[in-house]
């Protein structure tokens, strides 16, 4: 089922070692989140589709099912059903549910699984998601790993579900790093942190002793970030190697140094330079640190980020009296305006899919996270509020995460959908800025049962 389909039917500092993954379709017989979650259905009507999430069996198991029942939730295409309304009881891997049992309480996807404790102290992790209409098994899998890793065989279900179900790629066994912010207006504490992608085991980068701005990962390397560091008489650009812990700034500069980000292939960083009162934006080259100026005109031009494919730069420049959206190519020629429209855009940030590009755009006394066709036609509102800024994509281009704040509040992170029907709080409860998305830990699984062995229902 497709999600064109769907919608119109229900109308630590080190990174976690890798799953040994034994993914598998079963050959068997058919067979906690405490916090809130706030969901926003703004615009439109969207309705769900209902999905019981059994309880998993054995060890962790409510745990694993409590986090997919809240990663499902959060993307705004699923509604978990209350486990005090289902009839069944007692569903094992090696039974298929009672299918009226199940339409009868509205449900229209059943998943439910268990865990086995191997002699090593490994786990097993088997689940089975059945259509309780068509009464066919849509998907089973197995995952193998640590227990210390439940929470991520929750996210990685929680992925495979989601695939399944809309035949996209999913995003929940991702990071988020991002800016978090202590203390008071006069002294407040900045330091870069990271978490999962649900907000959930959230670590310290730096001590506070800096003030840290545009955290970014590279995207060939989900391992490796970078960031800039503003001290009393310097700015740095740095790299960090969040398995090692291996910090290694990229040189000193003539002037300040603003946003960062590296190509999609890792090689290269775009960035700022603040320089005798003029921005432009500059290349470096990591492997040769050498350094090409790309842009020369008078005025501020920032933000640079790259296409997929690494062909072309999209930035910010307001040398036509007003700040705009300016594509060029990756060596600097054919610098053109994209943004169309009135008022201020900043912050722009190139689409993993690399149809789209997004944005913060400031009129009419409020700020709005939205997108537009990689050559400036379609332009999209997706959110908008009192402030917002710093958009950047989940990895499979179908959200988007921004820092949002509350007149006279907090500065926390929100994320919104392409439809711009489904906003919510990201689920750090501190307060944050800046965020940036991982890529996917792991490959997500291929061949999902589609037709094959036990996993019967037809695409």
């Amino acid at each position: 089922m497709r999600l064109n389909l769907l919608l119109a039917s229900v109308a630590a500092v080190a990174m976690a070692a890798p799953l040994t993954t034994a993914a598998q379709t079963s050959q068997a017989a058919p067979a906690q989140q405490t916090q809130p979650v706030e969901v926003e259905i703004d615009q439109g009507v969207l309705r769900p589709l209902q999905i019981a999430v059994v309880p998993f069996a054995g060890t962790h198991g409510a745990d694993i099912s409590g986090v997919v029942s809240a990663n499902l939730r959060r993307s705004g295409f699923f509604e978990p059903l209350n486990p005090s309304s289902f009839i069944e009881t007692g569903l094992t891997l090696a039974n298929a549910p009672n299918f009226p049992q199940w339409t009868q309480i509205g449900a229209q996807a059943v998943l439910y699984g268990g865990v086995t404790m191997r002699g090593d102290g490994r786990m097993d992790v088997g689940f089975r998601l059945y259509d309780p209409y068509r009464q066919c098994q849509l998907v089973s899998y197995q995952f193998t790993a640590t227990q210390e890793q439940w929470r991520r065989i929750a996210h990685k279900i929680s992925d495979v579900i989601y695939q399944r179900m809309t035949g996209e790629a999913g995003f929940f066994d991702s990071r988020v790093i991002f800016v978090s912010e202590e203390g008071t207006q006069l002294n407040r504490i900045n330091r870069l942190t990271i978490a999962d992608q649900d907000g959930f085991n959230p670590t310290y980068l730096t001590q506070g002793d800096e003030v840290i701005m545009s955290p970014r990962f590279s995207l060939s390397q989900p391992d490796e970030i970078t960031y800039v560091a503003l001290g009393k008489d310097y700015s740095r650009i740095y790299l960090y190697n969040l398995t090692t812990g291996r910090r290694e700034s990229l040189g000193e500069f003539d002037g300040q140094v603003l946003a960062p980000r590296f190509s999609n292939d890792g090689n290269k960083i775009a960035f700022s330079i603040i320089r005798g009162g003029n921005t432009d934006v500059y290349v470096m080259d990591l492997r040769s640190r050498q350094i090409t100026r790309l842009t020369s005109d008078p005025g501020i031009d920032t933000s640079p980020s790259f296409s997929p494919d690494g062909s072309q730069i999209v930035f910010t420049s307001d040398r036509s009296g007003s700040a705009r959206l300016y594509v060029m190519r990756a060596d600097g020629s054919g610098q053109r305006p994209i943004s169309r429209g009135g008022g201020v855009y900043t912050a722009p940030s190139w689409s993993p899919t690399g149809n789209l590009i997004a944005f913060t755009k400031q009129g009419g006394g409020r700020f709005s996270t939205g997108v537009m066709n990689a050559d400036g036609s379609g332009e999209r509102i997706l959110s908008s509020s009192y402030f917002e800024e710093g958009p950047n994509w989940a990895p499979n281009g179908r959200y988007v995460m921004f820092a949002r704040q509350t007149p006279g509040g907090d500065t926390r992170l929100w994320t919104v959908d392409l439809s711009g029907r489904v906003v919510s709080q990201a689920g750090y409860n501190g307060r944050g800025t800046d965020p940036a998305w991982s890529p996917l830990l792991d490959r997500p699984p291929t061949n999902l049962g589609l037709n094959a062995g036990a996993d019967s229902c037809p695409a």
